[in-house]
């Protein structure tokens, strides 16, 4: 076997990842998204003649590296929209396909990320599927009328993903795949994404299960989504017009909008943005996503799509230890938090007491964490299943201490690494708190099967969610932790607090 595969858009030649598994990187799912192509939904990959080398992945989107080591872009690296597959080398057809989307806020990341080599995956019987999408304003941002009164579309990442579905769909049997055993996975942003292709009809049909893995909760409407087109149009010194953002370099729109994150970092005042600025979302509304994918799984939008859910303990504690959110160090602080996104005084004070003895950061961290990320887990699993479909409910709580005698958290991403089997990467001991142990590897293991288990046959080894009203859920944890319950606050706290929670 030499390791080529026909597409349909040509032959690509990838390499051995392993004695037992190919990868090949870098094949073009749709044309570059730049110039005339710019700011549209995306087009056909063009063809080409011979054997397209696959041993490389293909250039990042338009972003500032906020990774460590994370390549960047630059003008010419336009082939931005690629997938990357890994494949056993004794794969007869018809194995289940698994489709990553990488997390990111909808600004940075790429499916280059060490923590989603696909091999161990594959050698659990998958075909792995990453791929690439436009991120930013180039992405999400909202592009409004013009004189004609039209508009490019919005969420044009969601699409861009959607193509690369439609391309699986297409071409999984060359890599062994069932097009018609499609999972669609993603972390964080990634997740969301999931969240909301599971509800969009350009979507329906091209895949039959989805993994969701922290999802974040905000959702943009059109007013916010244009507002913030205002700020970062002027900060670019340009028009908030589609002439004039396409006038505008990618680079420019990178850096105006890393000046508005700037901005609302060092405003106190500038309301929810200001404790951790994410300028981009999915945008409501519109023709390419018309309702909240919390409502509409509710009413069985997607009710035919297997869902696994999954969020971390500790969310919030990563974000904190990077700096990317502001730091509270007083309950006046703390107070100020929760108006500035509407949350009920009974919800902190809830908090507080669930957490005897924790400072205000770590209450702090604790409810921002669910905020974001945990609470809406829950939700997404509950509307599924309230909309009659099946959803099973998961919960990564792995710790230990660490080497320095600090506690290694469950915090947002430590997930990853377990459920891909990367943990051994050296680039990511700092996100699982050092190398890992005979336990750890285990864990990963079970996260490895129940992921391609539930790839195959929709049951990753734990019941269903059976209504509104069930709250268990598979906890993760090393077989050598201690089997203690550290103190959660009562979920329903949380009953009137409603999804999206960004302002204006």
């Amino acid at each position: 076997m030499d390791d080529v595969f026909e597409t349909k858009s040509g032959a690509v030649r990838g390499f051995r990842a392993a004695d037992d598994v190919v990868a090949v990187l870098g094949i073009p799912y749709a044309a570059p998204p730049f110039g005339a192509d710019r700011f549209r939904e995306p087009r056909p990959a063009p063809p080409w003649s011979g054997v397209r080398d696959g041993t490389a992945f293909g250039p990042v989107a338009p972003q500032s590296a906020q990774l460590p080591g994370a390549p960047s872009w630059s003008p010419g690296d336009e082939d931005v929209l690629t997938v990357n597959v890994w494949t056993p080398v004794s794969a007869a057809g018809r194995l289940p396909v698994l489709v990553w989307i990488h997390g990111g806020a909808y600004t940075f990341g790429s499916s280059a990320q060490p923590d989603f080599d696909g091999t161990v995956p594959a050698r659990a019987g998958l075909v792995v599927v990453t791929l690439n999408h436009r991120l930013g304003f180039e992405g999400f941002g909202h592009v409004p009328p013009g004189a004609d009164g039209t508009a490019p579309p919005d969420n044009r990442g969601l699409l861009d993903q959607i193509a690369a579905l439609r391309w699986i769909r297409d071409n999984a049997a060359a890599f062994g795949g069932d097009p018609d055993a499609v999972t669609v996975a993603g972390h964080s942003s990634g997740a969301t994404a999931v969240a909301c292709l599971m509800v969009m009809d350009a979507a329906r049909g091209l895949f039959r299960r989805a993994i969701a893995h922290s999802p974040a909760g905000p959702f943009h409407t059109r007013e916010i989504a244009a507002a913030t087109t205002r700020e970062i149009a002027a900060a670019a010194g340009c028009d908030a017009t589609p002439a004039g953002l396409a006038a505008a370099t990618p680079q420019a729109l990178v850096a105006a909008s890393d000046q508005v994150v700037d901005a609302y970092r060092n405003d106190p005042s500038s309301g929810s943005r200001h404790y951790d600025p994410s300028l981009f979302a999915p945008v409501l509304g519109g023709a390419t996503l018309p309702a909240d994918p919390l409502a509409a799984l509710a009413a069985g939008a997607a009710r035919d799509v297997d869902l696994l859910v999954c969020h971390t303990t500790e969310e919030y504690w990563l974000l904190d230890a990077v700096g990317s959110c502001a730091k509270l160090t007083t309950d006046a602080q703390l107070d100020r938090f929760a108006a500035d996104f509407g949350l009920s005084g009974d919800l902190v004070n809830g908090y507080r007491s669930a957490l005897p003895g924790a400072s205000v950061p770590e209450v702090h961290l604790a409810l921002f964490g669910d905020l974001l990320f945990g609470e809406f887990t829950h939700r997404l699993a509950e509307a599924h299943a309230a909309g009659g479909g099946r959803a099973h409910r998961s919960v990564f709580d792995r710790r230990r201490g660490g080497p320095d005698g600090a506690p290694v958290r469950a915090w947002h991403c430590a997930d990853v690494p377990f459920a891909f089997g990367t943990l051994d990467d050296p680039r990511l001991s700092f996100l699982i708190g050092g190398a890992p142990g005979a336990e750890d590897r285990e864990l990963s293991r079970r996260m490895v099967r129940a992921w391609s288990d539930f790839a195959a046959t929709g049951d990753p080894g734990w019941p269903p969610v059976t209504d509104t009203t069930e709250r268990t859920a598979h906890v993760w944890t090393p077989g050598d932790q201690p089997a203690t319950d550290r103190p959660a606050p009562d979920r329903a706290l949380w009953a009137r607090t409603g999804f999206p929670v960004l302002r204006p």
